[in-house]
Parts: C-alpha cells; structure tokens; sequence
C-alpha cells in the first residue's frame, strides 16, 4: 500500500515503479519455510477465514497437508466450494469442510460461531485472515463502517465468541493477518461506526493497526490459559485484494506482480505463527513477512489504547464487557 500511494502521483511513476519492484524483490527472502516444518496436525481443528483465494486458501492448503481438520470460513459459496474441492485433491485430506462467514456483518459472524460451537469438540487454531482494501466508505446496516468491520470488528467478535472453545483445547493459536501498513494507521473510535472518514489508504492501515493493538491486548488477557495469539504481516502479496480499486491502480499492481510474493510465499508469516515450533508459547507478537519477530508500532503496545479499543469494540459488536451475546 506504500507504493500505491506513491504511484497515486503520476510524476513518481517510473521512480516509484523501480523502487516498489526493488523493495519487493528483496522482502521476497524468509528465514522460515513451511516445506522444511514438519509438524503434523492429526487430531486438531482448524479455522482458515478467507480460504476462498490467495493467501488464505495456502494456510488451509497447507494445515489440511498437515492432517488437520481444516474449515474454511468464506464469503462466496460458490468461491468456498471451488477452494474446498481443490484442497482435498491436493491433500488427499477428505476431513476439510466450507463454512459460510461474512466478517462483514456481525450477525452472520454470530452465525458462523453459534454453528461452529454446536458442530466441533475442539478448536486448535484460528487464522484471522479474512480482509479487504479499497472499499467504499459505508456503514453497514449494524451501525458499522464497512471496512472497519470487515478487517476488524468482525474478527474481534469472532475471536471472542471462540476464546471458550480455545482455552478448553489448549494449547492453542489465535493469528491475526496484519500488515507493515499498521505502522501508519490511527486507532480513532470513530473510524469504527464511520463517524469520521478518511481516505482508502490510511483507513486500510488503520484496520491493520487494530489488529495489531488487538492481538497484544488479547495476548495479556489470555495470560495463563495456554491459548497465545500473534500477528503477522504478509509483506506485498499477488493477490486479488486490489479488485475494489480503479483500473489503473489495478494495471499498476499487476506490472510489479512478477517482483512480489506469491500467495504461497506470503502464507508463511502466518503458517509460522499458526505452526511452527519456533513460535509455540510466544503471544501478542509481530511477525514481520520473513518470519522474523520484529517489534509492532509503539502505539500498539500501549495499554491504555489496547483497553480502549478493546471496550469500544465490545460495545459495538454486542459483547458487552466480555459476555457472549448471541
């Protein structure tokens, strides 16, 4: 998102080209490969949300290759299926099944846990990963600005509404997808109802940085319950999430798409905190996109923002100080 802000100005176009395609290139190396991770997951449940495409559909990929009973949490039905299908060919893994989430709207958020706490024993690990840029400015029916909702709310209440289901099968995984954008967003209360707007990017960066505010106030309420949670930062990815902007921006993206990772290569930062033996124990951390711990945004770590978003947010998905309202 740095280098489409850049590219937003047509006399940077060349420059910023080969800048984006430079920095690109060289935020491709990891120092983590899931390949040579050789841990098996039989027995344990999954949650991949956004497992229709892109990076989403590599993590299911990869913990369904794991033996791991994998559910894939997606808007489309049609685009569920398609991924389901496709999954169970490559992994010879019968046991992965389509769930239907809007993270958009917190009443099917509702649904899908209401489903998922009747069905399932056992919840091992959750993979926030479901999101979205560029979309228009608009507060949903539930009093929500819909793109807050999407990349926040919605992954907060999920979340939440499965803590109980989590802690009882500790030890467990919480990962929340963010990105380096969060770096430069604002945790402002009233972005999350649309009471002030902003522009596309800095609303992006500003989910991403709930996220991240999220995951370390997470991680010290959950001290002690065996369930850790991290977030990780996919780096520049070659994936649809472009699809909501104007052609150009599109045409832009597409010709630095040889010099980014690709959805596999961006799984990683995710898969490592979901799975790896490096990872188990360590709670509210940052990944960075090589699979490095780095340190978040300071504006992150600090209490006193993490208490007031946390409280905001309950209040505005109907959890109240902390209680399941269905």
């Amino acid at each position: 998102m740095e280098v489409l802000a850049l590219l937003a100005q047509p006399c940077w176009f060349v420059s910023s080209l080969v800048l984006a395609m430079a920095l690109c290139w060289l935020r491709r190396r990891q120092a983590w490969e899931p390949r040579t991770c050789r841990v098996d997951l039989s027995g344990k449940t999954a949650v991949v949300t956004g497992a229709s495409s892109g990076i989403g559909k590599c993590v299911a990929l990869d913990l369904a290759s794991r033996n791991a009973r994998t559910l894939l949490a997606c808007r489309s039905r049609e685009r569920g299926q398609a991924a389901l299908e496709e999954i169970r060919r490559a992994t010879g893994n019968a046991n992965v099944h389509l769930r239907i989430v809007d993270t958009s709207s917190m009443a099917s958020v509702r649904d899908f846990a209401r489903q998922l706490l009747e069905e399932e024993r056992r919840l091992d690990i959750l993979v926030n990963n479901a999101g979205a840029t560029g979309l228009p400015h608009r507060v949903t029916p539930e009093g929500l600005e819909l793109l807050f909702a999407t990349n926040f709310l919605g992954p907060f209440l999920l979340t939440n509404l499965l803590l109980d289901l989590m802690k009882a099968s500790a030890p467990a995984r919480i990962v929340n997808v963010s990105s380096f954008r969060h770096r430069v967003g604002e945790v402002n209360i009233k972005l999350l109802t649309g009471e002030e707007q902003t522009n596309f990017d800095q609303a992006y960066s500003s989910t991403k940085l709930m996220n991240m505010t999220f995951t370390v106030e997470l991680a010290r309420r959950l001290q002690g319950t065996g369930v850790s949670v991290m977030a990780s930062n996919p780096g520049i990815v070659r994936t649809g999430i472009m699809r909501h902007f104007s052609w150009w921006v599109r045409l832009l993206f597409a010709l630095c798409g040889p010099f980014l990772k690709t959805p596999r290569q961006g799984a990683a930062s995710t898969l490592y905190c979901a799975v790896s033996q490096e990872a188990h124990g360590i709670t509210g951390k940052y990944v960075d996109s090589d699979c490095s711990l780095r340190p978040p945004a300071a504006s992150a770590q600090d209490p006193a923002l993490g208490r007031q978003l946390w409280d905001a947010s309950a209040q505005l998905t109907g959890l109240g100080d902390g209680g399941r309202d269905w």
